[in-house]
């Protein structure tokens, strides 16, 4: 029988490490000393036993492919005693055969060293002290005596070996959170929220991608919004949520590939992807709503400009005004965030240079995706699943050369499945889907710079619109999300009186006028009509056993300012009458106040210029006001008294109307109509100051008055020249005053 021992000992150790005798095939454990064969560390040896009739071989497989006599690089293995002629081994790797040797029993009988190293690079192995060029990588590669190997390619940073000893462009370009990574690994910061070049390339004629930045969370931090890519032919917008615009018609895009104007695009749960391809070039640009990566490959030589393209290159200079907003370059700094713990951020950003990450290092440089990993969370706070994002930018630039880092997800924990955050939600202009503070649920919640404005005030949207009798309120539905409000569940005093969501703007609308009072109230004070409803949840006993919303209550309210005394001239001069308009803008409600004079009491001979009155001539007076509320409101003339002055207050002074009702001391006064509706109408005998021929002012004093709970028309009783009047509770400080004159 043949017997044969092997022994393993760690030279450079000066330690015996481990002494077996096999009889058969079998294998060892050379953990605690384990072989380093052509770059390659291996802890078992694998042994093996054949022989015929003329040869006996020995062959030690190290690992399931490779099949060795002896090695020696980090240790060296002393290798059996046999009992015959000659020995010979050979040295295998990936299946070839790279050394074979031959020794003389005389020279194994004790046992013999020798040393095989080499170096391995890319699956291939070379032997040491040799340079060797290799059209496969397009580089040469030196392995030292040392078993180190050096390789110099012939192919640039943004170039890639096609296999037969040329080179092509082959370039990635990613853009994450504020941050531009160009095609050299060097970093651009976007300090805004306008548009810029991203990249352009002088062999493909018309085409540019563009990013647009908006803020989310914070003000002082950006992020890429949409992505626009330029064709001769075609304007492509890669937006949120998935959506994907050609020619600002939306594609809708099913799960499998689909072309418009020679574009291959595609959809899956991490993105969208667009696919351009041309003579010479191809361009991919994938697209999550967080992340733009831009892959081109190509012909070597044509330089990339654009962010992607040169370091050389500013913010300013690729900054496209026609995708820039006005103000987009406002700067902002915002309350550092007291939450966020550098530290732990700068340990997690420092995973991306550990294994798993590490067997994509020799291809994709992991400093960039740290840097902007720590740029990014020192600010801004990491939510929204952002901090994997930059773990699953730098894995999916790996993928692009065909390296794929196995195990990453479960070591961070994040998604087992990659997918985009926010895929087919869509949200408003104003709005960034993320996830709600409390429960984690992903909703469209406000951008920062719109908000603002609101939380400022504490309040949930725009101040209340009245026009044309009608009251409208509109909440910021981003704003009501934030604060678990479910905008469904929301109502006036009128419980059938819910709020409308627009299905763009997601902004979301209560109102009611005349015709639909929603149960509004309508009081007075001192200076103002108010006609009040409030928003309110629905009773809770709508809602079950159970309620997962606090109680809403938010007030709303228009009003009509009561009349401040002013002036407006109705003018009778040379025994003419002029009527004229006066427009009243107090208060949130706008209504028109008019004065005019007719020589007839149906009102349909208006007095003008042309118009002939002789001194004790009848004339009707009307007063209207136009804008108001005529179920609830109605306009009142409190009194009405003639001056020789233009001021109200002169030294003389007559009266013909006094709290609504006609001067009991000049029959000539009639008071048709007043407190009945929005028009009052008196008549009355024109005359002038005994003793004075200067012109003579009439001013009168108006109020309003709500109906639904006053008698607004003044009770005026004549008897013996004596006036009783009963007034409705309508009396303010605050009046409208009209004053007309004429002369002799």
């Amino acid at each position: 029988m043949l017997f044969f021992t092997l022994y393993v000992a760690a030279l450079s150790l000066l330690a015996a490490a481990d002494n077996q005798t096999f009889t058969n095939s079998g294998e060892i454990d050379i953990s605690t000393c384990p072989i380093t064969y052509y770059g390659q560390k291996y802890e078992t040896l694998y042994v093996s036993n054949t022989r015929d009739t003329t040869i006996t071989t020995v062959l030690l497989y190290v690992g399931w492919n490779i099949s060795v006599a002896l090695d020696s690089q980090q240790s060296q293995v002393s290798v059996f005693s046999l009992m015959c002629d000659s020995h010979e081994t050979v040295e295998v790797v990936s299946g070839r055969s790279v050394s074979r040797q031959i020794f003389q029993t005389s020279e194994t009988m004790n046992g013999i060293i020798t040393d095989v190293s080499g170096c391995r690079h890319k699956g291939s192995v070379y032997k040491i002290n040799t340079t060797v060029w290799d059209p496969n990588i397009c580089s040469n590669v030196t392995c030292d005596a040392f078993g180190v190997a050096t390789v110099v390619s012939d192919c640039g940073p943004m170039e890639r070996c096609k296999g037969n000893g040329s080179c092509i462009m082959d370039a990635m370009c990613t853009v994450t959170g504020p941050t531009i990574i160009d095609v050299m690994g060097h970093i651009h910061t976007v300090p805004d929220r306008c548009g810029y070049t991203l990249m352009k390339h002088a062999s493909i004629p018309g085409f540019q991608v563009l990013g647009v930045f908006q803020e989310r969370r914070r003000r002082d931090v950006s992020f890429l919004d949409r992505v626009i890519i330029h064709l001769s032919n075609a304007k492509i917008f890669l937006e949120q949520g998935g959506r994907v615009k050609v020619d600002d018609q939306e594609l809708l895009l099913r799960t499998n590939t689909q072309s418009v104007h020679g574009v291959m695009f595609s959809k899956d749960p991490t993105g969208v992807t667009a696919k351009i391809t041309t003579s010479n070039h191809t361009v991919s640009v994938h697209f999550n709503g967080y992340t733009a990566q831009i892959h081109i490959t190509g012909p070597s030589g044509t330089p990339v400009h654009g962010l992607c393209g040169s370091s050389a290159t500013t913010m300013v200079q690729e900054k496209v005004s026609k995708y820039s907003a006005s103000g987009c370059d406002t700067q902002y700094d915002d309350e550092a965030d007291s939450s966020i713990n550098f530290i732990d951020i700068n340990e997690w950003c420092n995973v991306l240079d550990q294994a798993p990450f590490t067997a994509c290092k020799m291809h994709v440089n992991p400093e960039s995706f740290m840097s902007a990993c720590n740029r990014t969370l020192h600010k801004y706070p990491a939510v929204d699943g952002l901090k994997c994002q930059f773990l699953e930018a730098y894995a999916r630039a790996c993928s692009q050369y065909n390296i794929t880092v196995e195990g990453w997800r479960s070591k961070t924990r994040c998604s087992r499945v990659p997918k985009a955050l926010c895929q087919d939600r869509y949200c408003s202009a104003h709005e960034f889907c993320g996830e709600r503070r409390y429960g984690g649920e992903r909703r469209c919640l406000c951008r920062a710079i719109f908000a603002s404005k609101y939380r400022t005030t504490d309040s949930f949207g725009e101040p209340t619109v009245c026009e044309h009798k009608s009251a409208t309120l509109t909440l910021a539905g981003c704003l009501l999300e934030e604060n678990g409000i479910d905008y469904s569940v929301l109502h006036l005093n009128d419980q059938n009186c819910m709020g409308k969501m627009d299905n763009e703007t997601h902004m979301v609308t209560f109102r009611f006028n005349p015709t639909h009072s929603c149960g509004t109230v309508v009081m007075a004070n001192n200076s103002e009509i108010i006609y009040k409803n409030t928003i309110k949840t629905r009773n809770s006993s709508m809602f079950g056993v159970i309620t997962r919303h606090d109680p809403v209550y938010i007030d709303f309210s228009c009003f009509y300012h009561q009349p401040d005394i002013k002036s407006m001239a109705i003018r009778l001069k040379h025994r003419c009458v002029m009527g004229k308009q006066h427009r009243i803008l107090y208060g949130q409600w706008m209504y028109n106040l008019t004065m005019n004079a007719f020589a007839d009491p149906d009102h349909m001979q208006p007095i003008d210029s042309r118009t002939d009155i002789e001194l004790d001539q009848k004339i009707w007076v009307v007063i209207m006001a136009e804008g108001l509320d005529e179920k609830q409101v109605a306009l009142v003339t409190d009194s009405c008294w003639a001056t020789d002055q233009p001021l109200p207050n002169g030294s003389l002074r007559y009266d013909l109307v006094i709290k609504g009702c006609p001067n009991p001391e000049d029959r000539t006064i009639n008071v048709e109509s007043n407190g009945m509706g929005t028009a009052t109408y008196f008549s009355f005998n024109t005359f002038q100051f005994s003793g004075k021929t200067s012109d003579v002012y009439l001013h009168c004093r108006l109020e309003l008055c709500i109906k639904q709970t006053n008698s607004c028309a003044p009770i005026c009783q004549r008897a013996n020249r004596r006036r009783r009047s009963a007034m409705p509770n309508y009396l303010s400080d605050h009046h409208q005053l009209i004053t007309m004159a004429w002369t002799s």
